[in-house]
């Protein structure tokens, strides 16, 4: 070989050991090494672990190790979120989680963590518009129903949520804020613990996503009085808007995935790409609009500045509604 192709094969070699140094330092992450603990800071049955379940599953495929949902509920999803905060960035802790993420900012003089520095976003997941159930005893059966009997009935109702700042709670209060009307919040550790109470008559009304309080709503358990969304859910086709009962009320909730934040560029990258298949996947998406809920997905990119517009607008809802720092 003479010295002029020598040097020509050399710089070839070194060209394609460069192209093929990103995939080798991905290679020697040996990401995931270990199952895989989804937090959430919820307790179980209710829409945040119904969603992670679902992308659970589909994770624990394509990533070649178990994807593990671990209920961690309290103190308005803190409790869930300071451990992924906390926990080692190597992309085997993450978070499930909603928009607490954005409103707990302004609801709590200080957190354990910081919403915007300590998290790494990975993917918006779904939007689930807001339904508003009740106890079949009460005796209403449209939104301007209740706003007539809670306006004669002032304090009376009792609403639950899952917890200060969940996602039914500041549905309730923007609904007091466009109505007027006058409830009492009862507080309870998730989604299926406030549905649960509802059922029983513990509390009247919950301002929910459909993803925990469907089943009840087809058993009769929950009678579902409006959608507060533009349009019918497909899930409940009988079920009117607020619009369409002359309220003017859209809201709902959000899930995503997070890691800790300083988890390594490509171990995001790679989860993901995979939760992009996951939620690709035509039967998934159909499982959760069946439950009420929308596949959103996008960037990491995206979903940061997601969150960031999110805490934004809920301040000012929570300076409106004059909810005190806790």
């Amino acid at each position: 070989m003479s010295r002029a192709a020598w040097i020509l094969w050399i710089g070839r070699l070194a060209a394609g050991l460069g192209l093929l140094a990103p995939a080798v330092a991905l290679a020697q992450d040996g990401y995931p090494s270990r199952p895989v603990q989804m937090i959430v800071p919820y307790a179980p049955s209710g829409g945040t672990d119904f969603v992670a379940r679902q992308v659970a599953n589909g994770l624990s495929r394509r990533l070649g190790q178990q994807v593990l949902v671990v209920n961690r509920p309290g103190a308005a999803t803190i409790v869930g979120s300071e451990l992924v905060a906390k926990a080692k960035p190597d992309g085997h802790t993450l978070l499930m989680t909603s928009f607490p993420l954005a409103a707990n900012p302004s609801l709590y003089a200080s957190l354990p963590y910081d919403s915007r520095q300590d998290f790494a976003p990975i993917s918006l997941i779904t939007n689930a518009p807001t339904v508003l159930v009740a106890n079949p005893a009460l005796p209403v059966r449209s939104a301007a129903d209740l706003v007539m009997y809670a306006t004669t009935h002032p304090d009376q109702l009792n609403y639950a949520s899952y917890g200060i700042g969940s996602g039914a709670h500041l549905a309730a209060e923007l609904f007091r804020l466009a109505t007027g009307v006058k409830l009492v919040h009862v507080a309870y550790q998730g989604g299926g613990p406030a549905a649960a109470a509802v059922v029983s008559g513990e509390s009247q009304l919950l301002f929910s996503s459909a993803l925990p309080v469907l089943s009840s709503i087809e058993g009769g358990l929950l009678r579902a009085i409006a959608v507060a969304a533009d349009r019918r859910l497909a899930a409940l086709p009988d079920v009117p808007t607020f619009r369409e009962s002359g309220v003017d009320y859209v809201t709902g909730t959000w899930f995503g995935l997070l890691a800790p934040a300083h988890t390594p560029v490509s171990i995001i990258a790679r989860i993901h790409e995979d939760v992009s298949a996951t939620l690709a996947d035509t039967g998934l998406r159909a499982q959760l609009a069946a439950q009420g809920a929308d596949v959103v997905a996008g960037t990491p990119e995206e979903f940061a500045r997601f969150i960031a517009d999110e805490t934004r607008r809920w301040a000012d809802v929570i300076a409106r509604a004059g909810i005190p720092k806790q």
